[in-house]
């Protein structure tokens, strides 16, 4: 309460506070906004009626807090709220007439009374009814949460029962969850392995043809080198043929006479010299006779000197 001290802002307990933010954000944003048809003239007022209890003598609580709204539009409305200090749940409305006799005389909040005597009914109650549906949901969860507080104790003893259970039961679940991954990871090595060796398998096979059909095409393509080649090497051939030929033909065209002469004689020279050299062949015969005769004899003459010599000796 003491930050409030110096500050224009109502002094409310955090409990407090919190309900009434809470109920004045539902009620513009459920109830007062979508009956408004243009919100750009929807005007909001809130404060304090104060009491007679002060906090150190200074800062006054609060009686009630409310909140008067005027939608300025051909269809127009005006309403009050008013919550009491004392009841957090309690959000009760009203005009906003009423709620100007609840303040200091002769205040008004909306100039003209924000059409307040040419309201449509249908209008207010409509609003009326969403603060009352708005109003009823609170006092519901109120009780909700009253309940839900008596349930807790029950809540932490079935908790403290159950906890060895629920703790055997994540152990058993990450147990099978452990053993689900483990069969995944066996499977995807194995699926791995699997894959690899067929990728390997394939790769090769396609290696393979691939090396194939390289073989296959190069073999292709050499055969027109080859044939071409060929015929090459047999029209050189034929040509070296055509100038060994032309060569020959030049070099009988280019020998004397004479020598085909001589050459045309040679047999009928050599004829005629087959006696002389018959005549010469047992000349040579002879002396080869003669000669051996003489060298067997100096052998002899050579042999029978060394056998005197010899047995003279002895």
């Amino acid at each position: 309460v003491a930050t409030y001290t110096l500050t224009n802002a109502v002094p409310l307990s955090p409990s407090l506070s919190q309900s009434w933010h809470r109920d004045i954000g539902k009620v513009v944003e459920q109830a007062l906004v979508p009956h408004c048809p243009t919100k750009d003239h929807l005007y909001l007022l809130a404060g304090a009626i104060p009491s007679s209890v002060r906090v150190k003598g200074k800062l006054s609580v609060p009686e009630t807090l409310w909140l008067a709204a005027c939608c300025d539009a051909p269809e127009g409305w005006s309403l009050g709220l008013v919550k009491q200090m004392n009841d957090e749940n309690s959000l009760a409305d009203l005009t906003v007439g009423e709620l100007e006799k609840q303040l200091l005389a002769g205040v008004n909040l909306f100039e003209g009374n924000c059409g307040g005597d040419n309201q449509r009914q249908e209008k207010t109650e409509a609003i009326l009814q969403a603060v009352s549906q708005i109003r009823s949901g609170e006092q519901v969860g109120t009780s909700d949460n009253q309940e839900a507080k008596d349930s807790g104790l029950v809540r932490k003893v079935a908790g403290i029962i159950a906890t060895p259970f629920i703790k055997l039961l994540e152990l058993l679940i990450y147990v099978f969850v452990e053993l689900v991954k483990f069969v995944f990871y066996f499977l995807w090595l194995v699926i791995k392995w699997v894959g690899g060796t067929v990728l390997n398998r394939v790769y090769s096979l396609w290696n393979g043809v691939v090396s194939y059909l390289k073989a296959i095409s190069m073999v292709l393509i050499s055969i027109p080198y080859d044939v071409g080649r060929v015929v090459v090497n047999i029209l050189l051939g034929f040509l070296q043929i055509v100038q060994d030929v032309l060569s020959i033909t030049c070099m009988i065209l280019r020998i004397p006479v004479t020598f085909v002469l001589y050459l045309a004689a040679f047999p009928y020279h050599t004829v005629c010299a087959i006696p002389a050299i018959l005549k010469d062949m047992t000349t040579g015969i002879r002396g080869v006779f003669s000669l051996v005769i003489d060298a067997t004899a100096a052998l002899l003459h050579g042999f029978y000197y060394l056998a005197c010599h010899m047995v003279k000796r002895f």
